[in-house]
């Protein structure tokens, strides 16, 4: 049964708005996903086909797509409101909303949580690594890791403490026993973040929406190689989802 859904996040951040304005126009590779940036107009084509319904630089963006590309989803809309602070600071407001067509719960629980996920990379991006150009690899690993206990299963081969909580610094095993100095920066029981000196390397937990685990990488570093990081952390991926 088809329903609508609105996700509201507000938060602050440690940059102007034309800072925040860029990486949510043309930078999103770098917290996000790489996507062609919109037509700078209202009713230009936006990323995925969609629409531009509110352009405003540097304090509103909205785009808006009735061809979602799935079945689970007719209507998808993207709104970001962008205010300058005192200090150099910018207050953001984003407001996800659409329809649903099948499975409310499930995909507005995804939805929700990976969120949260998203702003808080995209403000690690901000405050750490922009404007600086990014190398961007994802991965999923095999069917094992279509659980939800995947997450926990990755965290112990990362070496992760069970107490390691978000903004520890941390020593983890990476591909090929690499160790990697990182901070935690987030950690719950859906989404690993860590932040290396020239990366964000994220962990999706996705086995609690019956998808596979998966694993992002935001490198900023200027020799960064997409095709050998990829086949890296895909080895160490399917090398801890193929352990009895």
């Amino acid at each position: 049964m088809s329903q609508e859904f609105e996700i509201v996040r507000e938060f602050e951040v440690d940059v102007p708005p034309e800072q925040v304005w860029e990486a949510i126009t043309h930078g999103t590779g770098g917290y996000l996903w790489p996507m062609d940036p919109p037509e700078p107009r209202e009713g230009g084509q936006g990323p995925f086909g969609s629409t531009v319904t509110a352009w405003d630089p540097p304090h509103r963006y909205t785009n808006r797509s009735e061809d979602v590309g799935f079945p689970t989803q007719s209507l998808n809309q993207l709104d970001y409101t962008i205010e300058a602070r005192d200090g150099g600071r910018s207050w953001v407001r984003y407001v996800h909303s659409g329809i649903f067509t099948d499975d409310w719960n499930n995909q507005y629980d995804g939805a929700s949580k990976h969120t949260n996920f998203y702003l808080h990379t995209l403000c690690e991006y901000l405050t750490h690594f922009a404007p600086r150009p990014v190398t961007f690899t994802q991965l999923e690993g095999p069917e094992g890791s279509r659980t939800p206990r995947a997450l926990a299963a990755a965290a112990r081969a990362l070496g992760l403490a069970d107490d390691a909580a978000a903004g520890a610094k941390v020593t983890v095993r990476g591909p090929g026993g690499q160790d990697l100095d990182a901070v935690l920066d987030y950690r719950n029981p859906y989404f690993i973040g860590l932040r290396t000196d020239h990366a964000l390397i994220r962990f999706f937990g996705r086995g609690n929406w019956g998808a596979p685990l998966g694993i992002s990488v935001h490198d900023f570093a200027p020799d960064a190689d997409a095709g050998a990081e990829g086949a890296a952390w895909q080895g160490w991926l399917d090398a801890v989802f193929s352990r009895p």
